[in-house]
């Protein structure tokens, strides 16, 4: 299709996975016009608009032939075994197995895996949903992205309690500007919210209060001990309007997994490096975002010693995903100005990240 009828200039670039169209639309077709809207449906990708200084711009990609084929058998392999190892965890948090004898995870029969699945399925329905709001996204804009990793961890006193560490997508291209970068980088912690939230609400319902002695707050049991998982403003505001009171909750492992949804997601927001918060951090402040991001990891390490330990660890771990550098990359085109819709949905992930922000994560 031939496009250049209704344009006054452009320019292509040509990268490995995909072709890149930056346009100046004629003034009489950026409506767009009857004829050029015909001719934009019939483009063999995807488009969008983009107003600039010097008038409208209409952004267009297609994929070049010969993108790898993906590994779907491996995909569905991790995503089984972290079934299986959540399931695992569920089933110790529910005390029907406990970590000593781990083995009876095999040899206990339904009960077993009935116990684990209420919090295995909630848990990895929120990780899927996140990875997905990042990959569909992703896909949208006809990026070279994987589809997600899921990351299992048997069962063992040593390790997280959990069965997993998460899951990941990989992007195999540079993205062609911040809008993209930004729709990409919410798209998973919004997804995973949307999941997280009706799961930490149902499982609070079907949590148990605790005696008065026991304190308040949130807890759970592990092998005979009390751990203390941390509030958010989420989880505050969704006991005022579920159990009644503010005495402490045993948690149901369904709340436990919604509660780790919750955590998953404020740890993304952190505006750092290439966590989603520092994704979006980018998009929206391309230039004060190696100042703002340096400022929260020193306040990740200043935090640590008043409150938990973890966070110097994660402060260590960014770090060293990152190759020691807290700046984000660049994307192909970083002048195009950022949509007023993006910026609101910059404010939208500040937001989320303070909904759901807990200092104190766990005690014990």
């Amino acid at each position: 299709m031939d496009l250049t009828p209704f344009l006054l200039a452009w320019r292509t670039a040509a990268l490995r996975d995909r072709q890149v169209v930056d346009a100046l639309v004629h003034p009489a077709h950026t409506g767009p016009s009857p004829a050029f809207a015909e001719a934009l449906a019939q483009w063999p990708g995807t488009h969008y608009w983009s107003d600039e200084p010097d008038g409208r711009h209409v952004i267009l990609t297609r994929t070049m032939p010969g993108r790898r084929p993906e590994r779907w058998t491996l995909h569905a392999a991790l995503f089984l075994a972290t079934l299986i190892t959540t399931t695992w965890a569920g089933a110790a948090l529910r005390g029907v197995i406990d970590t000593e004898h781990s083995l009876a995870f095999f040899t206990g029969g339904w009960r077993v895996w009935e116990a684990g699945l209420a919090f295995s399925l909630p848990l990895v329905a929120i990780l899927l949903a996140h990875e997905l709001g990042h990959y569909v996204t992703a896909r949208r804009y006809q990026l070279d992205a994987s589809p997600p990793f899921f990351i299992p961890v048997p069962q063992a006193p040593y390790l997280p309690f959990i069965g997993t560490m998460g899951a990941f997508i990989r992007l195999r291209t540079v993205l062609s500007d911040r809008r993209q970068l930004l729709d990409v980088g919410i798209a998973g912690p919004i997804a995973g919210f949307v999941v997280a939230l009706p799961v930490l609400w149902l499982g609070l319902l079907l949590s148990h209060p605790l005696s008065p002695h026991d304190g308040t707050g949130l807890a759970l049991w592990v092998d005979g001990s009390v751990i203390r998982l941390g509030g958010s403003a989420i989880s505050w505001l969704l006991r005022r309007a579920g159990p009644p009171g503010a005495g402490g909750l045993l948690l149901h492992p369904t709340a436990v997994a919604g509660w780790v949804g919750m955590f998953v997601t404020m740890l993304n927001l952190l505006p750092i490096s290439q966590l989603d918060g520092g994704h979006i951090l980018y998009a929206a402040l391309p230039r004060a975002h190696r100042r703002i991001a340096l400022a929260v990891w020193v306040s990740l390490l200043a935090l640590s010693p008043w409150t938990w330990v973890g966070w110097a660890v994660w402060a260590v771990v960014i770090l060293a995903l990152s190759r020691g550098r807290l700046a984000h990359p660049a994307v192909l085109d970083n002048q195009r100005p950022l949509p007023a819709s993006r910026r609101r949905l910059a404010w939208a992930a500040l937001a989320l990240f303070l909904l759901t922000f807990m200092p104190l994560p766990f005690s014990f």
